[in-house]
């Protein structure tokens, strides 16, 4: 067959044309195999600890790249050729046949027209499994009566054709499958009913287009068919981390210097009696903690326990509010941050900087984003792995590619946030996104939908939109990480706003420098007055079910969404009344524009 050259951004790899995905090149459809498919020689190992650790045992390769034109001797990444069933535009000829041009195969009929993929697959519902539709095989299929011995031992493999019949109007029932040698015909419209492949004994092959079907792969799973290009076909599961300096939490600090305490041994050995309860009041006026917390975790008996891997956001967050105590950032590598601290007492409105605590300038960031896995179809499906080769269980293969970038980063005060966080009306609003968050069948893969998230995460997008006017970066090119988790050891409570690129010289400064807070509060002021009035107002801000499954409240693109690959959930879990107040609902920054106005006004 004739190849396809086409070159794609490093990025592609990873989303949205990564491994499994179906990919449109130049009329033709493609699909990617797997990383055992790669060529190791050329694909280069990246560096990165702590997104290893959270992914398990592997190795995080990037795809081969070219500088200038591609030669034939270019390393390549695979892509088969999915569906493998076409039909010609002039004959109308349908086959799994390509024509040949002086003994080459090519993309083209006999007849000279070209072939166009189907625009039908078949998906299995529960293995995450995609392969053509048997388009003879379901010709000669179904229960009308003009389903003869004929029909079904018909031989004429040759003789399809995809034909369109205007006396059955538009749609689907005007698009047919044609045999000429026995003259049946089936329209498109008994492809999509429910169960239909099953009827017709159209079983799953239990593999991907790219791996040979055998007899121990065998998948007892309906298949569905669905359009080539649907959204469901590919679900990613991507996984990014920060390569920082792995920080220790202030918790995993403490709960070192209790299990050092001279005295913890006595409250392990006395097992919750009253002279564990007296001792653990003396460790805990020590180090600084409750009674409770020393009894709960000598509760583990004398053996301490080896420490949990810490959660790549945890870490994060430490690494940063370490930078913002230390102001300028002399330091050298790939994670320089200067820190500045928001004082109250600023000629800013009090009813904003009394709510943040530190401001970074993020000059320096490496990103490493790896791809682990898809499903197909829904959620629930089985998860397919990005490598499927001989190793794949002890040393996979996870397509990776590490991005240098600036940005901004955020601290908001945690006392301020828990007294506002804990408030009845406050968590009422939340509750309305928790429950659609629970019910919902793919939902858990989003964050928990708490009062300080949701607000956090309206104030970042409300950021990024203003930011898309004064940092030379479209919306698109800007991206978030929220840091917003109140059920942890260490509470967390912040925003990063971040752009990076492939190439090892970063970005161009134009987003850090609007990271001093006499330029950044400004711009986080003319976001909330952007906010304050939405287009669709006065529906969106009283609305309570807005976005994918009703997981937006008061949120719409009028006021608060941003692009999709800029946000971690998807443009989801989103309320300016939590930001702004609205009703009976008080805000975060409830009183910043109010008290704006009084100073202008004044």
């Amino acid at each position: 067959m004739e190849p396809v050259v086409h070159d794609l951004r490093l990025s592609e790899t990873i989303t949205p044309f990564g491994v499994g995905a179906i990919v449109d090149v130049l009329g033709e459809s493609l699909i990617a195999a797997d990383t055992s498919w790669w060529d190791r020689k050329y694909a280069t190992e990246i560096s990165c600890d702590r997104l290893l650790a959270r992914l398990g045992p592997g190795v995080l390769r990037q795809a081969p790249a070219h500088a200038g034109r591609a030669a034939k001797e270019t390393a390549h990444l695979l892509y088969w050729r999915f569906p493998a069933w076409r039909f010609c535009e002039q004959c109308t000829r349908l086959s799994q046949i390509t024509g040949r041009n002086k003994g080459r195969w090519v993309n083209r009929c006999e007849c000279g027209g070209r072939l166009v993929p189907m625009r039908y697959v078949a998906v299995c519902e529960k293995g995450s499994h995609i392969q053509d539709v048997p388009w003879f095989k379901w010709t000669h299929r179904g229960s009308s009566g003009d389903v003869t011995d004929s029909v079904r031992f018909c031989r004429s493999y040759k003789e399809l054709k995809f034909v369109r019949s205007s006396q059955r109007g538009e749609g689907l029932a005007s698009l047919n499958v044609h045999c000429a040698g026995c003259r049946r015909s089936r329209p498109l419209s008994e492809l999509v009913g429910k169960n239909s492949l099953n009827r017709d004994g159209i079983r799953c092959t239990g593999c991907q287009p790219w791996q040979e079907p055998t007899s121990d792969k065998v998948c007892d799973h309906q298949l569905s068919a669905v359009q080539r290009g649907a959204t469901g076909n590919y679900i990613a599961e991507h996984l990014s981390a920060l390569d920082i300096p792995e920080d220790i939490p202030r918790s995993a600090e403490q709960a070192e210097e209790i299990r050092n305490h001279v005295y913890f041994e006595k409250v392990v050995a006395d097992n919750g009696g009253p002279q564990a309860e007296m001792v653990a009041g003396w460790i805990a006026d020590e180090v600084g903690v409750t009674a409770a917390d020393v009894l709960t975790l000598a509760a583990g008996g004398d053996a301490a326990e080896e420490p949990s891997l810490l959660g790549l956001k945890d870490g994060e967050w430490a690494a940063f509010c370490k930078k913002l105590d230390g102001g300028r950032d002399h330091s050298v590598g790939d994670f320089v941050v200067d820190g500045w601290q928001v004082s109250a007492e600023s000629r800013q409105p009090s009813a904003l900087t009394s709510r943040l605590t530190g401001i970074g300038q993020v000059r320096r960031v490496r990103e490493v984003r790896a791809l682990r896995g898809f499903r197909r179809h829904n959620a629930d499906a089985e998860f397919i792995k990005a490598g499927l080769g001989i190793d794949s269980k002890r040393k996979p293969i996870y397509p990776a590619i590490e991005m240098f970038g600036e940005g901004i980063f955020l601290q908001f005060n945690e006392d301020r946030l828990s007294e506002w966080e804990s408030l009845p009306e406050v968590r009422a609003r939340a509750e309305i996104l928790v429950d659609r968050w629970n019910s919902s069948p793919w939902a858990h893969r989003l964050a928990v939908p708490e009062p300080r998230f949701i607000a956090l995460h309206t104030i970042a997008h409300l950021l990024v939109r203003r930011l898309a006017f004064a940092s030379g970066y479209s919306s698109a090119s800007l991206q978030e990480r929220i840091y917003a988790h109140s059920e942890r050891p260490d509470r967390t409570a912040g925003i990063l706003i971040y752009t990076a690129a492939g190439d090892a010289q970063g970005t161009l400064g134009g987003l850090v420098r609007l990271g001093h807070p006499d330029k950044l509060i400004p711009l986080l002021l003319a976001a909330l007055g952007d906010a304050d009035v939405c287009s669709n107002d006065p529906v969106c801000i009283e609305s309570d079910r807005q976005g994918s499954s009703n997981l937006n409240l008061s949120a719409c693109h009028g006021c608060a969404l941003v692009s999709e690959t800029s946000c971690e959930t998807g443009n989801r879990l989103l309320d300016r009344q939590l930001v702004l107040g609205g009703g009976t609902v008080p805000g975060l920054l409830d009183h910043v524009l109010d008290e704006v106005r009084r100073t202008d006004s004044g």
